[in-house]
């Protein structure tokens, strides 16, 4: 199995009631395809600078990241500067510079053509549209998107949507996508653009699937320190694309447990800042959490109403 990833490595300036960080590794490509080494090969398709530090692009080989699709362009990475308030489900962007990411074309080798799975990370729908016309033969493809691509760029965002197996977007998304306020009925009309598959992030509150068949909620972990939400969505995306492309099925048992890793993924990720809580990760961190999550969740055993 191969799992493909295109979207952007970038460095974050980000402010919480908690603390804060500047240039801080970040990026949609970057915390994905190392919530997804964990469970899959992945390869990762973006561009940055000459001023991105050298321990970030180390760190992703060491994850077994293919890095070949990883370019590095004259000038500065892109940077995102944003704050949260207390309210850590929404940031409030006070700066972007798309720097090198301006020009980023997404070229393809011969062997990312051929990748099992693809996920088309929250870039310009035009991009994405470039990158399925290059990828020959993928059993499965999942996009994300935000609302700056909704209001600007729709035409070319329901040509990806028309042409994707699953839409990965968050709340205040699908409401502006579909022009539906409630979810059950906003995931119907996404539905109804091609994507066979839907799944809503709520933040804080976790994350619902919709399947041609039936609705799946998955919580998000109560912790006790949340500290940055930065990179939380992308990283449930690749606990998500990471489980399916292990298993190579896509029938709504594994739909269900592949919402629940990427819950999981992200629990760890707003844990700290940047991707710092994502780099020491084992299997037995990722079981133990998991198995949290079950317990969190069962009352089978409470017995009949």
């Amino acid at each position: 199995m191969s799992l493909l990833v295109v979207g952007s490595v970038a460095l974050d300036s980000v402010e919480t009631p908690f603390g804060k960080v500047e240039d801080a590794v970040g990026g949609s490509a970057m915390y994905f395809s190392t919530s997804a080494s964990y469970y899959t090969n992945v390869s990762l398709v973006a561009v940055i600078g000459k001023d991105f530090p050298q321990a970030p692009v180390d760190f992703l080989k060491s994850r077994n990241v293919d890095l070949n699709g990883l370019h590095t362009s004259d000038g500065d990475t892109f940077r995102w500067k944003g704050e949260y308030g207390y309210d850590l489900n929404e940031a409030v962007t006070l700066d972007t510079q798309l720097n090198v990411f301006s020009d980023f074309e997404p070229v393809l080798t011969e062997e990312y053509k051929k990748s099992d799975v693809v996920f088309l990370a929250n870039i310009d729908p035009t991009l994405q549209l470039q990158v399925l016309d290059q990828v020959e033969d993928p059993k499965f493809v999942a996009c994300d998107t935000m609302n700056l691509w909704i209001n600007t760029k729709l035409d070319e965002l329901k040509r990806v949507l028309a042409r994707v197996d699953m839409a990965v977007i968050n709340e205040g998304e699908a409401r502006m996508l579909s022009g539906e306020s409630n979810m059950v009925q906003a995931a119907q009309k996404i539905m109804e653009l091609g994507p066979k598959f839907v799944v809503i992030k709520r933040g804080e509150y976790g994350a619902l699937l919709f399947t041609p068949d039936d609705v799946f909620f998955a919580p998000a972990y109560p912790l006790e320190a949340v500290f940055d939400p930065t990179g939380a969505g992308d990283t449930f995306a690749g606990g998500l694309l990471g489980y399916l492309a292990s298993q190579m099925t896509f029938n709504s048992q594994t739909m269900r447990m592949a919402t629940v890793v990427g819950c999981v993924m992200a629990s760890f990720c707003v844990e700290k800042f940047s991707y710092e809580n994502l780099q020491d990760l084992d299997y037995k961190k990722i079981k133990s959490r998991f198995e949290k999550f079950q317990n969190l969740t069962s009352f089978d055993s409470l017995g009949e109403l």
